[in-house]
């Protein structure tokens, strides 16, 4: 029987690439595919952990962008 596994941190020498959507919720894409319709890339690329790491960073309020405006902050 087949059975997919993910590299552990240490083992995945994927190049990853953040991305954006038009909430402003953050992710990351494997750099060898086509950034899905609806996001789209900030410019960081790196390890998976160097991303993570951004994204950290930068997305500190994990409201959509759509209720924070509804909210009005």
């Amino acid at each position: 029987m087949w059975r997919f596994t993910m590299p552990d941190d240490d083992e995945d020498d994927t190049r990853y690439t953040v991305v954006v959507n038009h909430e402003e919720q953050y992710s990351i894409w494997p750099t060898y595919r086509e950034v899905p319709a609806g996001w789209r890339e900030v410019g960081v690329a790196g390890t998976k952990s160097e991303c993570l790491a951004h994204v950290e960073t930068v997305w500190t309020d994990m409201r959509p962008l759509s209720l924070r405006r509804a909210m009005g902050s």
